[in-house]
């Protein structure tokens, strides 16, 4: 979904300034702890936390989406101790940590670049973005054009269901341009994704075997991201929307290039039909990663909105109404891919703290608490 690549845009001006911890921490899963004084790595307001646990320990790790039983999950990562050149999937049980020389197993073909996994309700098969099919090396990652940061938007991405030991089992996908950031709807009746093939980057809808595909969004901007609600009827996903002329112009050609530019994204919910489209945030600068609340009636979302200088990134928590905004997180770098767990009692998510003032983000799982 090239979302990881945001990581990097954050990460090339500044590092963490954070105490470091020491990494071997202990798996605090499901325990009771006393976040502000027994858990380092929570900060002092992050009172949502209960308990935190790091599960990476280097490289860029990122998008970790959780099986339906809850006890697995699938998550991309380049870390190059692990034999990786760029974004490759892998997987790991639910209370698993793994470091540099400890790498989990990788569940995709290692060729090309991959993107955005997710599992299906079988828990025994996943769909995931690879470029695979147009070339073995990992394809070249922009991160700026005139001055500005960019996204690539790979035209050689295509959809694929893999079987946990890394076998493709069946192209999802065959359209010219980019199809990629599948989800699948805790119903396990839908797949959402992003694709190009009406010349602009709108969301659609298919089947799980990848028939009866349906557009879900038609106005001009790179809509993707998209998540749906865990009763299924509605959708939550970012938008880069250009409005003036000078807007749309760089839009258009940048795309016409296979890029896009991030920096300006609003949330946007919609029924999953398409149906009820309204914008939700409007707070300025990047607003991206949202994903439902377990009661389906609040947002959690990755911002920058308060950043004079595009960093910190943190978690916040809106209404589905756009009431009741509420900071989350409380890092002074980079938060962000916020996933609950089926069960709604565990946060995923991917930040820079405890990074020993690097440039690694490292995948962290939170007990969560209302």
């Amino acid at each position: 979904m090239n979302r990881i690549v945001v990581l990097l845009l954050v990460l090339v001006s500044f590092s963490s300034c954070k105490n470091d911890v020491e990494k071997s921490s202990e798996n605090i899963i499901g325990k009771e702890v006393d976040a502000v004084v027994k858990n380092p790595l929570i900060y002092p307001e992050e009172t949502h936390f209960k308990s935190l646990h790091q599960v990476t320990f280097g490289g860029d790790n990122a998008e970790a989406y959780w099986s339906f039983d809850d006890k697995q999950l699938v998550f991309q990562s380049n870390n190059a101790k692990w034999g990786v050149g760029c974004d490759q999937m892998f997987l790991m049980d639910a209370n698993e940590t793994f470091s540099d020389s400890i790498a989990p197993p990788m569940i995709s073909t290692g060729k090309g670049r991959t993107t955005c996994a997710y599992f299906l309700p079988d828990n025994k098969h996943i769909i995931y973005a690879s470029t695979h099919l147009k070339q073995d090396e990992c394809p070249e990652t922009p991160l700026r054009k005139n001055g500005k940061y960019i996204w690539p938007i790979y035209d050689s991405y295509d959809i694929f269901i893999a079987d946990l030991e890394g076998n493709i089992i069946k192209q999802l996908t065959n359209e010219v341009g980019y199809d990629a950031e599948p989800t699948v709807s805790p119903k396990g009746d839908k797949i959402v994704f992003t694709s190009t093939r009406s010349g602009d980057l709108e969301l659609y809808t298919m089947n799980l075997d990848g028939s009866d595909v349906k557009q879900i969004t038609n106005e001009l901007g790179y809509d993707g991201g998209a998540f749906f609600s865990p009763d299924g009827t509605k959708l939550i996903f970012r938008s880069s929307r250009p409005k003036t002329e000078q807007e749309i112009k760089e839009y258009k050609e940048l795309l016409a290039e296979g890029l896009v530019e991030p920096t300006e994204m609003e949330l946007y919910i919609c029924n999953a039909d398409g149906t009820d489209l309204r914008q939700l945030t409007d707070l300025g600068n990047a607003n991206w990663s949202p994903f439902f609340h377990p009661s389906g009636e609040k947002i959690l979302f990755s911002s920058n909105f308060e950043a004079e200088r595009g960093f910190p990134f943190n978690l916040y928590m809106i209404d589905i109404d756009g009431k009741n905004l509420k900071r989350v997180t409380h890092g002074e770098t980079f938060d962000a891919f916020p996933v609950f767990s089926n069960d709604g009692k565990y946060l995923a998510f991917s930040s820079n703290r405890n990074n020993g003032g690097g440039r690694d983000t490292n995948l962290f799982i939170a007990e969560w608490q209302d």
